[in-house]
């Protein structure tokens, strides 16, 4: 069974938008990548999933690096290009700097990265895994770097600042379920 595109399960999901930074064989480029996902505290690792056919894929594979850089909310537009076009057909970079967006170049690895993002993670490629219609690229943090700014929420297909936050339970429930979960050990 699969979980299509646009599908109302698949609308479900809430992720952050990683602009995923390469250079290679289409030359540099970004895209922007719903799946990507920090897996790892130590070693930081990240995991990012284009689809097999795109410039960041090749890009990635003759390169072995990348960079992960997390749209802010400031960023839908530099977002929007990113995932709206293919590197193989547009400079999208050209394209996001005639517009006015900045890049500077990585410390630790050749691919530019964002400007003004809520985070800067520079990556060296650890494992590679085909994934049903995606290429999983875990990616080991070499260089890492964040600033004041909230991430971009996306969620069916549009993008949102994270609003009301929701508190924990409070603390009388929270000694209940402790007390509960005790109750319920396995022997």
């Amino acid at each position: 069974m699969g979980l299509e595109y646009g599908s109302p399960a698949a609308r479900k999901f809430i992720t952050t938008i990683g602009l995923i930074t390469s250079d290679g064989p289409w030359g540099p480029n970004i895209m922007a990548a719903e799946w990507t996902h920090h897996i790892s505290y130590n070693p930081g690792l990240i995991a990012v999933f284009p689809r097999p056919s795109r410039a960041t894929t090749e890009n990635i594979k003759k390169t072995k690096v990348f960079g992960v850089n997390i749209a802010a909310i400031d960023q839908n537009v530099i977002s929007s290009i990113a995932g709206g076009n293919t590197g193989k057909e547009i400079d999208k970079i050209a394209v996001l700097k005639e517009l006015g967006f900045e890049f500077y170049p990585a410390k630790k690895i050749k691919v530019l990265m964002v400007k003004g993002a809520a985070a800067n993670i520079e990556c060296k490629l650890v494992k590679t895994v085909k994934l049903g219609d995606h290429t999983m690229f875990v990616g080991k943090a070499l260089e890492v770097s964040s600033i004041e700014k909230e991430s971009i929420a996306y969620n069916g297909g549009k993008y949102y600042r994270l609003g009301e936050k929701i508190e924990k339970p409070p603390q009388e429930v929270l000694d209940k379920i402790a007390i509960t979960l005790e109750r319920h050990k396995k022997k």
